[in-house]
């Protein structure tokens, strides 16, 4: 199941996004979406993608004149001390809607001090989270999260990782072999999803999009039953679209 690159990647959306954001704060009465594209150098079209999501966030709001001011997260996520618990809040509120617009249970990860972590996960009745029977921390080379995340690392610190997790077979689908993972890790696009079609678990289809910020190393994936699989490819496709509202709170 072959997914194409997406031709607007979250990382550029997330830089415009910044852009945007700065030139808002620097005009405390409001600013027009004119003075936006002459201050930021974005076309209109680039702007009517950005200005209704950052709204949709709460970065901005309308003024009475058409105009806009920093929004209400934005406010908060810039509080100092609140800031932590802010950006959790705002980040499980972006999961929570991710779940219900996808059917899918969503998970947010990172790759802290040489391990995998799910840091945070949106899941329902209808939504079940994939079943752990397999530590995560181990399990890298099998899980869209896992392969996602090692992606993002330099050869020597995937060879790192596989070195102390040692690539077992969970399923028939499990790619055992070092060379070929790491092969495999070489070849994927950063603005394609990574996959999981039952290599983790039976039954399970995954896919996985990177949300980094800065240093950080992270990922934004979902899971769904294999009864559900003819969804991966589309649900994976808005994954990797969305995934820029994530990635510009962990950036602010």
């Amino acid at each position: 199941m072959a997914l194409k690159p997406d031709p607007i990647a979250p990382f550029h959306s997330v830089q415009y996004a910044l852009r945007v954001l700065e030139a808002v704060a620097r005009h405390s009465g409001g600013v027009t979406t004119t003075q936006i594209a002459r201050e930021t150098g974005l076309p209109a079209g680039h702007l009517a993608h950005l200005l209704p999501m950052l709204r949709r966030e709460d970065y901005l709001q309308r003024t009475g004149d058409g105009g806009y001011v920093t929004g209400e997260a934005l406010v908060l996520l810039g509080s100092g001390g609140d800031r932590s618990a802010a950006m959790r809040h705002k980040l499980q509120q972006s999961l929570a809607e991710l779940r219900d617009s996808l059917g899918a249970a969503v998970y947010l990860s990172r790759y802290i001090d040489g391990e995998v972590r799910i840091t945070q996960v949106a899941d329902g009745p209808h939504t079940p989270r994939v079943n752990e029977w397999v530590d995560f921390r181990s399990a890298a080379h099998a899980s869209a999260v896992g392969k996602c995340l090692l992606t993002q690392l330099d050869h020597d610190d995937r060879r790192d990782h596989l070195s102390r997790h040692r690539a077992a077979r969970l399923t028939s689908r499990t790619i055992t072999s070092e060379k070929v993972l790491l092969s495999t890790l070489d070849r994927q696009p950063a603005t394609v999803p990574v996959l999981d079609l039952q290599e983790y678990a039976v039954g399970t289809v995954c896919a996985a999009v990177p949300v980094s910020a800065g240093s950080a190393v992270g990922c934004l994936a979902l899971s769904l039953p294999l009864a559900h699989a003819h969804r991966l490819r589309q649900a994976a496709e808005t994954l990797n679209r969305r995934a820029a509202p994530l990635m510009l709170s962990m950036a602010l």
